[in-house]
């Protein structure tokens, strides 16, 4: 009985102190051979039937609907500018009724003038209110026609509203009058005598003038809303898909058998600037790829929190 037990103690010895080790040292070996046969001696069978993916041009169908081209701008109210006024008559002046920087009313007399011939008395009025600066007359002094006797501020104002360039084509058609609503202001009101204008810079601009009997002042913000168009139950397609957008545009017709897209000239109407009405060049159910050949397609970016205080994104294209 001594004899086993003590057989025993020494075998389980051996076990723990030689076998043991050695079985844990071999499957150890054994699972770091295959990581380094998975990190760098991947599979090349199984990677070579793998499915490639690949990205296709969407194709949309051209379908019906409404389009409604309206501009609202964000601006100021703003006053005229000066201009200078030239005398209209040769004579003497005999009296000069006004003072510097003189408000004064349209119609009413600034200076009187004896014309020479035929020799009268002539009355110099104001040709609209406003505010009289730089005189250049006073009583005796010999004034001839064209010469530059005062200036005027005009008691007018306009809104004068800043739009970026890429919309100027929006506005080659736009309409002579336009809503204004002023922050803090009276009810929107009607603004005629709508314009563009493009200064040498590139800095485009759209003004219109204010009612006379507009009670209005320089520096208020104001938002001034245009009505550009409007078409219903029209063939319509995205922007994204036609090159052009004033008049005229290139679309690209996909016939659905795997064949290059057939690229076609459309004549276009009102556009929003998502949306695009096409008045000839294509009929309704026609499939056309959505975007231009080479358009990057606009990327959705999507955060989300992955633990407290830190915040993951990832990108895709949105379609």
């Amino acid at each position: 009985m001594r004899q086993s037990g003590a057989f025993g103690k020494a075998a389980v010895i051996v076990w723990r102190r030689w076998i043991l080790p050695i079985l844990l040292v071999l499957v150890l070996g054994a699972s770091a051979a295959a990581l380094v046969k998975i990190a760098f001696f991947p599979d090349r069978t199984e990677a070579s039937v793998s499915p490639q993916a690949g990205v296709t041009d969407p194709v949309i169908a051209v379908e019906r609907g409404s389009v409604v081209n309206a501009l609202s701008l964000t601006g100021n109210v703003a006053r005229d500018e000066e201009y200078s006024v030239r005398g209209e008559i040769n004579g003497t002046v005999t009296a000069v009724h006004i003072g510097e920087g003189a408000t004064v009313a349209a119609g009413q007399v600034l200076f009187t003038v004896k014309q020479d011939d035929p020799r009268k008395d002539i009355d110099i009025l104001a040709p609209e209110a406003g505010e009289v600066t730089d005189l250049a007359l006073v009583k005796g002094q010999i004034t001839s026609v064209g010469t530059e006797i005062y200036t005027l501020t005009p008691a007018r104002y306009h809104l004068l509203a800043t739009v970026e360039p890429v919309q100027l084509y929006r506005l080659v058609n736009a309409p002579a009058e336009a809503s204004v609503t002023i922050t803090g202001g009276p009810a929107p009101f009607t603004c005629s005598g709508v314009r563009v204008q493009v200064t040498a810079e590139g800095t485009a601009s759209v003004r219109c003038a204010i009612p006379v009997d507009q009670i209005v002042f320089a520096g208020l913000p104001a938002t001034l809303d245009l009505a550009l168009g409007q078409v219903d139950d029209a063939l319509v397609i995205p922007v994204t898909a036609v090159t052009g957008g004033a008049g005229t545009g290139k679309v690209w017709v996909d016939a659905g058998d795997s064949a290059e897209p057939e690229e076609r000239a459309v004549t276009l109407g009102v556009n929003d600037g998502t949306m695009v009405e096409v008045v000839e060049g294509l009929a309704e159910g026609d499939s056309i790829r959505q975007f231009v050949p080479g358009f990057i397609a606009p990327v959705d970016e999507v955060c989300y929190e992955v633990s407290p205080g830190v915040e993951q994104c990832e990108s895709g294209m949105s379609w």
